[in-house]
């Protein structure tokens, strides 16, 4: 492939090269002597699944990070989960920024892409108050995560887990360096918040993040209109998942059955708040009750915020849609978000992600059905967890076959990036409507 023909790609495309090549440059890595403790060795699937959970801010993983990968190994996947959270181009126009390279108008384009932003016109000052309020989020998560962790281990090693630890939460990775994950600490307050903290955040979205900055900075009482849908979602989700999740976990002795009713509330919170995204859990996922699965389908489906380090369809999707159906069902002629009119295109759009994320689902879902013998709901429970790069799993991970541990790769780096994102890149030139033809009424409903 060679350097005139990338400079031809499309936004979308270039994007999608970027993230593929990044991936093999993290698995190449991950599989050197170094990244490994002793006597360990992984084949090169192995770290092409774990890379690609990392970049695309997962959390799946078919090895346990604690015991294979060595101190260099997980700061290998450490900062390829922070270039996954910030974005390749993000990540990679933070270094030309750094050694005093100018960005082409082709790179904000690209970055523009990634951000989701709407223009880039000011995508170069974005970009540097993102990373400094990333960086500023990120000292105190791992700040507060030291001082717990300083209970149980020496300071260097509750420095490094605090560190590690804040970075996967705010990235939404769902990485943790214990073999099973935040489960011993399903009653300590203070991971469970700031880990948290760092999720809602980081879920959030940076255009939200910086909606609000600006609005202190420069006391506007009005936030944008995504800022105000995406916050508005993220909290019904949110706190609707914490009531669902204790109804149906109460008495589940496997889960929250045991816990007293402070810990059952911090329990459910903790999982409704890291299901949209984020893939650390305090309870054992295997003992879920089907209902609790079903819920966690629904919200890992629907993911985050656009322009967040989370996936899933995001928040504002499901916005416009619910509007629109109310919409529709109080007769209004426009969708009316706010007292703010929405464009049909953006109707259409949403539209075209929910279509194409359930066709993409259910086929996958499908072919694994086929190879597979785990049961229905585990292996919906994994798809939806990796396409949504949430990163939770009831257990079937490691036990996986090639065919669908490929296939699994795949969604994540589809859920990262987006569905319409790759739909965009295989037909980027609009189609221009010459010949209008007559209108014809269907029957629907």
């Amino acid at each position: 492939m060679s350097f005139n023909y990338l400079k031809k790609l499309s936004p979308s495309r270039k994007l999608i090269v970027g993230f593929f090549l990044a991936i093999i440059l993290g698995s190449i890595l991950l599989m050197m002597p170094f990244s490994l403790n002793d006597g360990q060795h992984i084949s090169f699937l192995t770290s092409l699944f774990t890379i690609t959970s990392a970049v695309c801010v997962t959390g799946l993983s078919v090895i346990d990070v604690s015991q294979v990968l060595s101190t260099y190994g997980q700061i290998v996947l450490l900062i390829f989960i922070q270039l996954g959270g910030l974005g390749v181009m993000t990540f990679s126009s933070l270094i030309f920024l750094m050694i005093g390279k100018k960005i082409s108008y082709h790179e904000r384009e690209l970055l523009k892409e990634e951000r989701n932003a709407e223009s880039n016109g000011e995508i170069i000052s974005f970009i540097k108050g993102l990373v400094a309020t990333v960086f500023i989020i990120e000292s105190i998560g791992a700040f507060f995560l030291t001082l717990e962790f300083m209970k149980e281990f020496p300071l260097e090693k509750a420095i490094y887990y605090g560190i590690f630890h804040s970075i996967s939460a705010f990235c939404n990775a769902g990485f943790a360096l214990f073999s099973n994950n935040l489960e011993n600490y399903a009653h300590n307050f203070g991971i469970n918040m700031t880990i948290s903290y760092l999720i809602i955040i980081g879920g959030i979205g940076f255009s939200v993040i910086n909606s609000v900055l600006m609005a202190v900075r420069k006391n506007v009482k009005r936030f944008t209109l995504t800022s105000k849908v995406g916050i508005l979602i993220s909290i019904i989700l949110t706190f609707g998942g914490t009531i669902l999740f204790m109804l149906l976990e109460y008495n589940n002795p496997g889960t929250i059955g045991h816990m007293g009713f402070f810990d059952k509330l911090l329990a459910s919170f903790f999982q409704s708040v890291t299901t949209r995204t984020a893939g650390f859990n305090t309870v054992p996922m295997g003992n879920l009750t089907k209902g609790s699965i079903f819920m966690f389908c629904i919200l890992m489906f629907i993911g985050a915020c656009p322009g967040s380090t989370g996936g899933g369809i995001k928040t504002t999707t499901l916005g416009v849609m619910m509007f629109y159906v109310a919409g529709v069902v109080k007769g209004r002629e426009n969708i009316e978000i706010f007292n703010r009119r929405i464009d049909w295109e953006i109707l259409n759009r949403a539209l075209a992600i929910l279509v194409i994320s359930i066709m993409y689902i259910s086929i996958i879902i499908m072919l694994m059905m086929m190879v597979e013998h785990f049961k229905f709901e585990e292996i919906v429970f994994e798809v939806i967890s990796a396409f949504g790069t949430v990163g939770l799993s009831l257990g079937i991970t490691a036990k996986l076959s090639i065919f669908s541990k490929i296939l699994i790769i795949i969604t994540m780096f589809i859920g990262r990036l987006g569905p319409l994102t790759f739909a965009l890149a295989l037909g980027e030139n609009k189609i221009k409507e010459n010949v209008k033809y007559p209108k014809e009424n269907i029957l629907v409903g």
